[in-house]
C-alpha cells in the first residue's frame, strides 16, 4: 500500500490562499484535514482559502482560545479547530469533538499532532513549511492522503518519512 503525496510550492500568501481555495472546492462531507506547520507559516491564510472554496464569506480567524469555530454558511459546514492550547485530550470530549469529526462537514485541525490519538486514519495530513533560502514568502505545502481503512475514533496511523 502506498501513500499519495503531493507537494505544492507557493511564493506569496495569495498563492497559499489559492491552494486552500482549490482544496475547499473539492472537499467532501466528513473529511478531516490535519494542518501542521510552525507559527507564522501561513496556516490561517491556507484555512481562509479552504473556507473561500466552500463558499464561506465570513472572516476566518484561528480559534486559538475557543478551540473550535463553526461556519455554516458554505456548501458544507466547516469546523476549524486550533488545539495548540489543549493540555489533555479529554478536553476534546468536553467540546464534543466527535460530533464534528464524524459529522457531515469539513474539519481542519491545526496542531493535530497534539491530539493524534483522536484523529481517524482517513484524515489528510497537510504540512506547510517555509524555506527562507527560497524567499520570505516561499512555502512548500505537502498533502498526504492516507489510504482508506476502517477506523475507530481512537485509531491513528502515523507514517514516517517515505
Amino acid at each position: 500500500m502506498s501513500d499519495k503525496k503531493n507537494y505544492i510550492e507557493t511564493n506569496s500568501p495569495e498563492e497559499t490562499f489559492e491552494v486552500g481555495r482549490k482544496l475547499g472546492q473539492t472537499a467532501k462531507p466528513g473529511e478531516i484535514y490535519m494542518l501542521n506547520g510552525d507559527l507564522g507559516v501561513g496556516k490561517t491564510v491556507f484555512t481562509q482559502g479552504v473556507a473561500a472554496g466552500l463558499g464561506i464569506t465570513e472572516h476566518i480567524n484561528s480559534p486559538t482560545f475557543t478551540i473550535v469555530q463553526v461556519y455554516e454558511s458554505g456548501r458544507l459546514p466547516f469546523y476549524h479547530f486550533d488545539v495548540y492550547r489543549i493540555g489533555d485530550v479529554e478536553e476534546m470530549d468536553e467540546i464534543g469533538y466527535e460530533d464534528y469529526f464524524f459529522g457531515n462537514g469539513l474539519c481542519i485541525v491545526e496542531w493535530a499532532e497534539r491530539i493524534k490519538e483522536l484523529i481517524p486514519a482517513e484524515a489528510k495530513q497537510i504540512t506547510i513549511e517555509k524555506n527562507l533560502e527560497k524567499g520570505f514568502d516561499y512555502r512548500r505545502i505537502l498533502i498526504l492522503q492516507m489510504p482508506s481503512m476502517k477506523s475507530t475514533p481512537t485509531q491513528f496511523v502515523r507514517k514516517e518519512e517515505m
